[in-house]
């Protein structure tokens, strides 16, 4: 098993638990989803995946052992919004480098154009800019992608674009991914198992 949660519990109050004793494992190289509305806890459990929430209970394993909490991680968390992950203050060029540095060859193939890492944030388009963050989450350590809703804010030509590229790499370097969707058509498409998570932590 690639990643594995057991027994995860999860609340912001006491009165609120997200999530009850959840537990999931995903394998190398599979495509899985979770599928539901929001407020379900799906985004919750991917942040919990990624090392971004600790639970109350429950561990997270990445090739039996837990998270490291140093260094690169493996898992990598790609958000809706991509203002999210990035500093709106540093130019990007130094929020990839942060990161890992690409060649100019990996930016060519990921649609980036070099005159971009001498912009801010607020320079770039919503498509462009998820671009620059899936780029900057598939640096040469990373084993597993979680896209939680990575491409729901952007038009039907460009959503389709960076799933190709995406499903591309994926493929190519055999990594792990975890969708997090609304969509469950989309799942399908994607991915080689979907998850309807509201039965799931039933």
């Amino acid at each position: 098993m690639l990643i594995e949660a057991k027994n995860i519990v999860f609340s912001y109050t006491k009165k609120n638990v997200i999530l009850d004793n959840v537990s999931l494992g995903i394998d190398t190289g599979e495509r899985a989803a979770l599928v539901g509305p929001s407020g379900c806890g799906k985004s919750t459990l991917s942040q919990i995946l990624a090392g971004y929430l600790t639970p109350q209970k429950g561990t997270v394993l990445f090739e039996g052992k837990p998270l490291p909490r140093k260094g690169y991680c493996p898992v990598q968390l790609i958000y809706q919004h991509p203002e999210k992950a990035i500093n709106p203050r540093w130019k990007l060029g130094r929020t990839l480098t942060e990161a890992w540095d690409p060649d100019e060859g990996f930016l060519e193939e990921m649609g980036i154009e070099k005159e971009w890492l001498s912009r801010y944030p607020a320079e770039l388009s919503g498509g462009e800019m998820q671009r620059f963050c899936i780029a900057r989450a598939l640096g040469p350590g990373t084993r597993f992608v979680i896209a939680d809703e990575m491409s729901t804010m952007l038009d039907v030509i460009t959503q389709a674009q960076i799933w190709n590229l995406m499903l591309r790499i994926i493929e190519k370097r055999k990594l792990g991914l975890l969708m997090v969707t609304h969509n469950p058509d989309l799942a399908k498409r994607v991915c080689s198992r979907v998850i309807d998570f509201e039965k799931f932590v039933k």
